[in-house]
């Protein structure tokens, strides 16, 4: 399967949280339990396990054995055991960049095209995850419904595979845990990230590995055209802070472009953007190819949408109520998907190449459904099962996309009721059970 149970085992003895004696809930199957949060979201904790185990213990009350189900109490005190230290190390000894030169929209001219960005999850509204994780601002004497955790990922854009991450406190910002997660990027990389993470440090620490980088830069930040292009850019210099200029960081050379994007359906309407990057060549990267290829930066968006929408479509998007757990779910959360690509992605032999048209939600259906026979299955007749759901997800392709251009608005609805405030909480009445009294007897 896409996560072998030879990696969990590895993965659980190099964390040291081998079981000493035989529980109804081992480390092995609390790993899949986790995973499988994300794929049965709606679910409680207790649905999940029997839905992840109905193949298995079907056979077994065929030939007479059953198997008592947990209370919630058993699962959550399994969790614990187990800990967030065996779901990372599963995560980053298994999830690796896959795409290859085949695969439609993975390259541009020998580079793999990598994206960075953020997100936040919204957590239960516990006093711990709060402490450790924080609130949004809000109004003076208010305060935010929920904690949040952010998480930052670095995408590869052709598949939409997340092959690293990193989840930190919400005040803590993008950019610094941005330039950490630099750790993975590599020489023969394309890297792009929006005009929020732009700075001198981000420049220079992904110049320093060796990838080369496209980035969309704010307004506010200006250029001096230094060489001008026959294709309509400059290259120019972007210098250090004061600060870091005293550290021994020097100028570095950028090549900038310029143009606008206009709306068909609003000719007046135009938007305009520019772009820094380390490809100086203008023969081999003509600006109007740079700026044609800056789109597949949405492709993280996009992703960002699977994850919080179509997977796992809670109103609060993660549902565990102490900090590690919090950190144990969200890396459970990046490994259930990483599982349908690696599907998708083996479907491509049979389609030739790969291509995004495979819907995402219809691939986490047909997972999800197929998922409990996966434990009935024996070992003899996996390749067969993959083989059907292979052919599953093949058959489930949209059409192609559509360019369209949306406006960056929200409409909030007005409610008559006030804004809940702190000393609103816990002054719940509670209400005692109606009394009938009985007047007269017939």
């Amino acid at each position: 399967m896409a996560i072998p149970a030879s990696a969990i085992e590895q993965a659980i003895t190099k964390t040291k949280v081998e079981e000493k004696r035989h529980r109804a809930l081992p480390a092995q199957l609390v790993v899949c339990l986790v995973i499988a949060m994300s794929l049965w979201s709606q679910d409680s904790m207790r649905d999940v396990l029997k839905n992840l185990i109905d193949g298995l213990n079907e056979a077994w009350v065929k030939i007479g054995k059953y198997w008592r189900f947990p209370c919630k109490s058993a699962i959550t005190q399994a969790r614990q055991r187990l800990g967030a230290g065996v779901m990372r190390q599963l995560f980053h000894s298994l999830v690796r960049p896959m795409a290859t030169v085949e695969t439609v929209g993975a390259f541009i001219s020998e580079l793999r095209v990598v994206v960075i960005d953020g997100t936040c999850l919204d957590l239960p509204d516990s006093d711990e995850n709060a402490r450790v994780f924080g609130r949004p601002g809000s109004r003076p004497g208010t305060k935010a419904a929920f904690p949040k955790a952010r998480l930052v990922i670095l995408l590869e854009a052709g598949t939409h595979l997340i092959f690293d991450a990193l989840m930190c406190p919400y005040k803590m910002g993008e950019r610094v845990r941005a330039l950490k997660l630099l750790r993975s990027v590599a020489p023969g990389m394309l890297l792009m990230w929006d005009r929020g993470l732009h700075s001198y440090a981000m420049v220079e620490a992904t110049f320093s590995k060796g990838c080369e980088y496209l980035a969309r830069i704010p307004c506010n930040v200006k250029f001096l055209n230094e060489t001008q292009l026959d294709d309509g850019s400059y290259v120019s210099w972007i210098y250090p802070s004061g600060k870091l200029r005293k550290k021994g960081f020097q100028p570095l050379q950028v090549r900038v472009m310029e143009y606008m994007i206009e709306a068909p359906e609003r000719p007046e309407a135009q938007i305009r953007y520019r772009l820094i990057t380390s490809l100086l060549s203008a023969e081999k990267f003509p600006a109007d190819l740079l700026a044609r290829e800056y789109h597949q930066r949405w492709e993280v968006e996009n992703t960002i949408d699977e994850l919080k929408v179509h997977l796992l479509g809670r109103k609060t998007h993660i549902r565990s109520q102490r900090p590690k757990e919090v950190v144990q779910e969200i890396y459970g959360l990046l490994l259930g998907p990483k599982s349908c690509t690696v599907i998708n992605f083996s479907s491509s032999k049979q389609r030739q190449h790969f291509t995004l048209a495979s819907f995402f939600y219809w691939n986490i259906t047909s997972c999800s459904s197929c998922a409990p026979q996966i434990s009935a299955v024996t070992t003899t007749r996996t390749s067969l099962f993959l083989s059907w759901l292979t052919g599953e997800v093949i058959d489930k392709i949209i059409p192609e996309r559509v360019q369209r251009n949306n406006p960056r608005v929200v409409k909030k609805p007005v409610s008559k009721f006030r804004s809940k405030q702190v000393k609103h909480r816990g002054t719940g009445i509670i209400m005692n059970p109606p009394v009938f009294i009985v007047l007269s007897t017939a």
